[in-house]
This record gives structure tokens, sequence and C-alpha cells, in this order.
């Protein structure tokens, strides 16, 4: 049985993965969209970019996070003054963080899926006289929801996991930033904390399995009605 200090930790890291995946999924249909149609010379400058996250060391885009987006930082000091928006050591700064490192296994399988789409059904609701929009939310969304579902899931576990560039950029603060795998670590370097964070354990495998197959039957569903 969790105790409230576990429970807190838990509730605190589904709020920052849910927000990360939340706030991350606008962005990714659009930059999955972008590589998977445009013929722009950008575009392989678009995807080395939304790919840096997974070949930089996570403890250094949580630097780079701090140096933008912190109190003082580029950015980040006059959100904080003018708008009151603050991330660095805040649990927001975690949600950023996880959506970022998050981000190229959202944009992934969304890119993969919109690739996979035959033009000719966008075609040919087009010919039919559907606006751009409507092709897009009618017939490329629909077919390309498994790939959406397979990022969302993949980001939202990343999410979950990530520690290098929380603990950089938000810091280890209980009741604040202090998500699961943070709370992991601090247990066990206390005598004695073993087992809570065994306890930890079990319940990030459980929550990771549980999304897993949850995301794997909607899936399911979704192709035996496209089919």
């Amino acid at each position: 049985m969790l105790d409230a200090t576990q429970l807190e930790v838990v509730q605190l890291s589904l709020k920052v993965a849910g927000t990360a995946v939340a706030f991350s999924l606008p962005l990714a249909l659009a930059v999955a969209w972008f590589l998977a149609r445009s013929t722009s010379r950008w575009r392989m400058i678009v995807d080395a970019l939304v790919h840096l996250p997974l070949v930089l060391p996570p403890v250094v885009t949580g630097y780079l996070l701090l140096v933008v987006l912190g109190r003082r930082g580029l950015i980040g000091g006059w959100l904080a003054e003018h708008l009151g928006i603050v991330f660095a050591f805040h649990w927001t700064g975690a949600a950023l963080a996880g959506a970022i490192m998050g981000f190229p296994l959202m944009v992934r399988p969304i890119r993969l899926s919109l690739e996979a789409i035959d033009a000719g059904s966008e075609a040919a609701a087009a010919t039919l006289g559907a606006a751009p929009v409507m092709v897009w939310l009618t017939v490329t969304l629909p077919l390309a929801l498994p790939g959406v579902l397979a990022g969302l899931v993949l980001a939202f576990a990343r999410a979950l996991g990530e520690f290098g560039a929380t603990i950089t950029f938000a810091a280890n603060i209980p009741g604040e930033t202090r998500t699961l795998p943070l709370a992991i670590y601090s247990f066990i370097q206390v005598p004695g904390g073993e087992s809570q964070a065994a306890q930890l354990i079990v319940v990030s495998i459980a929550v990771s399995l549980s999304a897993l197959v949850l995301a794997e039957w909607v899936a399911r569903r979704i192709r035996r009605r496209q089919t």
C-alpha cells in the first residue's frame, strides 16, 4: 500500500506526463505532416532538430532549457516578469522537459502513418468539394489515428520516465517536481528506502504496461472500423 508521499509522487508524475503529451500533440501533428508531405529544403534540418533530443545527453537538454527558460534565462526572465510564467524549478518545467524528450517519439509514428496513407483517398475527398481542413479532419487524421495513438503512448512513457533533463531543469523538489524516477532515485539513496523505491518501481511498470495494453486495444478497434 502506497503512503501519502508515494501517492503524491504518482499523481504528480501522471499530471506532468499528461500535460507534456497534451501540449505536444498539436505541434507533433503539424511537424509530422510537414516531414511527411513537404518537399522543402528545410525538411532535413527540421527532421534533425526534432530528433536531436534522442542523441543529446538529457542533462545537456536540461541545461539548455535552464539557460533559455530559467528565471534569469534569455526568455525565462521575461516570461516570469511580464507574464508570470515560470518553468524552472516548477512542475511546468518538468512537463516541458518531458515533452521535449518525448517529442521525437511522438512525431515518428505519426509521420510514418501519414506517409502510408493513400493519396488517392485525400484526392477523392478534395474532388468531391471538401476543403483542405475537412479533408484533414475527415480523411487524413482518422487514417493516421493508429500512428497518433502510438506516438501518444511512446511520448507519455518517455515523459513519465524522464530523469536527466528534469532534474537539471526543474530539480528534485518534493511535491513540486519529484516525479517517479526522481523519487525512486531519492529513496534508494536513503538507508531503508529500498522498499519504497520497489513499490514505486512496481507502479511505474503497471502504469506503463496499462498504457501499452490500452493503446493496442484502441488501435485494434480503429483498424477494424477502417477495414
